[in-house]
C-alpha cells in the first residue's frame, strides 16, 4: 500500500521531469516553448470568457428565478418516480450546464439523505457518468470557432441519458 501511495505522489514530478528532459535532448528551447504555451493559453481563455459568463449568468438566473425548480417538478411529475427518484431531476437538468452547480446539488441530496442512501449513491453514480453538454460544447466549439456541430448534441444527449440510466440502474442493484 506504501508503494502505491509513493508511486501517486511522485508520478507528476516524474511527468514534468521527464517532458523537461525529453525537450532538451531534443534540443528545443524548453522555457521559450513553455511560454509561448502559456501566452496561447492566456488567449484561448480571454476567447471563451465571454461564453463562459453568458453560460453562468443564464444558470444562475435560472436557479434564482424558480424556474429550474418549476421544471424539475413538472418532469417529476411525469417521469415514473420507480424509475426516476424525484429529487434527482433537478441534478439532472443542472448537470447539462453547469458541473459545480450539480455538485451543490448533490451535496443537499448527501445532507438529507445521507451518501449511502439510495439517492446519495444515484447521484455519486450520475455525476461521475454524465458530461456538462452545453458549458463543454459553448466552450470548446467557441475556442476552435466550430459552426455546425450536426450530431454533437443528438449523441452528446444520448450519452448522457445511457448515463443517468446505468448509473440509476446500478445504484439499485447496489443497494
Amino acid at each position: 500500500m506504501n508503494l502505491i501511495l509513493y508511486l501517486s505522489d511522485m508520478i507528476l514530478p516524474f511527468a514534468l521531469l521527464y517532458i523537461v528532459a525529453y525537450g532538451f535532448l531534443a534540443g528545443r528551447p524548453v522555457y521559450d516553448d513553455f511560454v509561448s504555451g502559456a501566452k496561447e493559453g492566456f488567449h484561448t481563455v480571454l476567447n471563451v470568457m465571454p461564453t463562459l459568463i453568458g453560460l453562468m449568468a443564464g444558470i444562475a438566473v435560472l436557479r434564482s428565478s424558480g424556474f429550474l425548480d418549476f421544471l424539475a417538478g413538472l418532469l417529476a411529475s411525469v417521469i415514473p418516480g420507480d424509475l426516476v427518484l424525484p429529487e434527482l431531476v433537478p441534478v439532472i437538468l443542472v448537470k447539462l450546464f453547469s458541473s459545480s452547480a450539480a455538485t451543490g446539488l448533490a451535496l443537499d441530496i448527501f445532507r438529507e439523505y445521507g451518501a449511502d442512501s439510495l439517492p446519495g449513491l444515484s447521484v455519486s453514480l450520475m455525476l461521475s457518468c454524465t458530461e456538462t453538454i452545453f458549458y463543454t460544447m459553448s466552450v470548446y466549439f467557441m475556442a476552435v470557432k466550430v459552426k455546425k456541430t450536426r450530431y454533437t448534441l443528438p449523441g452528446a444527449l444520448i450519452a448522457t441519458a445511457t448515463g443517468i440510466l446505468m448509473s440509476l440502474l446500478l445504484a439499485r442493484h447496489m443497494m
